[in-house]
């Protein structure tokens, strides 16, 4: 694999912790810019699996804690302001709503974890919904777990990998907000979440670091997603 060029760790406007070679291409950072440049639409919000959609294409979908930065980093990495709802309430987004674009590529905004307040027969059904979707949806390539870089993991992430080693899912770590922390701060998240990872067998080994607010390793994440799109297509 010939290597693109420089990138903060996986920064593009300078905000990243050091320097760091991209590991993906040219060819796949512009691929994964064209992947996203095309219209994206709302295309099921389901909060039982009799509800899912049917399956198309592949999947690729964003698990995090209440309030981490999933519907903020997906409207930003598909260019649109509105496109997932975003909410300064934790907990809103109680169900799997799926977004489509021209290409054969589906977004999933999970259902946030982590929130005490809602009620016990509220988080067990979203849990149930959730182990489901993982363990019954073929076209699921890959699932996103979003971690705030200002806090780091926390014991319910350490869970949440748990049903995905159990599921055998695949799964890779994003930091988001991750212009908030200083570039010593940053490194040293990297590094413990890489290290902790090693626990987890269905978890991809590397680790991006985004900023919804800045567009700080969107570029990289979307050539991740470009790159398991042609690896799906030619598997």
């Amino acid at each position: 694999m010939s290597v693109a060029a420089r990138s903060p760790l996986a920064a593009q406007d300078g905000h990243g912790a050091g320097a760091a070679f991209s590991p993906f291409t040219a060819q796949e950072t512009e691929a994964g810019r064209r992947l996203f440049t095309g219209e994206w639409q709302f295309v099921a919000a389901s909060d039982s699996v009799a509800a899912l959609p049917p399956m198309r294409g592949i999947e690729i979908a964003f698990a995090g804690r209440s309030n981490v930065g999933k519907s903020s980093l997906i409207n930003a990495l598909a260019g649109r302001k509105a496109l997932a709802r975003t909410s300064r309430t934790p907990g809103r987004t109680q169900q799997l709503v799926f977004f489509a674009g021209t290409a054969d590529l589906v977004l999933v905004d999970m259902p946030g974890y982590g929130y005490a307040a809602a009620s016990k027969s509220k988080i067990k059904a979203w849990t149930d919904l959730i182990d489901a979707y993982l363990s019954g949806r073929a076209n699921l390539a890959r699932v996103y777990v979003l971690i705030d870089a200002r806090h780091g993991l926390k014991p319910t992430d350490d869970k949440v990998f748990d049903v995905l080693d159990r599921a055998a899912v695949n799964y890779q770590i994003v930091l988001t907000k991750a212009d908030a922390v200083g570039t010593a701060e940053l490194e040293g998240r990297i590094a413990a979440t890489k290290a902790a990872l090693t626990q987890h067998p269905a978890a991809f080994p590397d680790v991006l670091a985004t900023s919804a607010r800045t567009g700080m390793g969107l570029p990289e994440l979307r050539a991740a997603i470009a790159r398991l799109r042609v690896e799906r297509a030619t598997a």
